[in-house]
């Protein structure tokens, strides 16, 4: 019976000890967390924050987008039709490309201004006539193309504004 008593006591003291520390794990120090908590709460958060953040990046995109669009930046990939009644003039910017369809038009040169005509391989003067089918660049600054008529019908691509 001593035995039993001795083994009963052995017990309830490794008990209270396993209870201790088990009290112990999981706490503010040592956090204990269960496959059911990530898979059911965790996941989920974490599922919810990249959600946002894959939203916050679409919007964002999508903004920029519509800056471009706005700005004429998607206009500028491909070439536009521009007509310009009399007295009124384009400005094209390095990189803009004109096309005289019909009409007849002058270029004006400012400051290192440059015009190239990539059809005939010339460089234009200031105030010197634009030939119809001639694709010409903007090589550096800025060029203005003014009707030397009625009107004139341009193709454009590039940076430019009509005032």
């Amino acid at each position: 019976m001593k035995k039993w008593k001795i083994a009963t006591a052995a017990t309830c003291v490794c008990l209270l000890i396993t209870m201790a520390y088990a009290a112990a794990v999981g706490g503010a120090e040592d956090p204990l967390i269960t496959l059911s908590y990530l898979n059911n709460v965790f996941r989920g958060q974490v599922e919810k924050m990249a959600d946002t953040a894959v939203e916050n990046h679409r919007t964002a995109l999508e903004q920029a987008l519509n800056n471009v669009i706005n700005s004429g930046g998607a206009k500028n990939a491909s070439f536009m039709e521009v007509t310009l009644r009399r007295s009124q003039t384009l400005t094209g910017r390095t990189g803009c490309e004109m096309l005289v369809r019909t009409g007849s038009a002058t270029c004006g040169l400012s400051g290192g201004a440059s015009l190239t005509d990539t059809t005939g391989g010339l460089v234009l003067d200031r105030g010197g006539p634009l030939a119809n089918n001639h694709l010409y660049m903007v090589t550096a600054g800025t060029s203005t193309v003014t009707t030397s008529g009625d009107s004139v019908v341009l193709l454009v691509r590039g940076p430019y504004t009509i005032g």
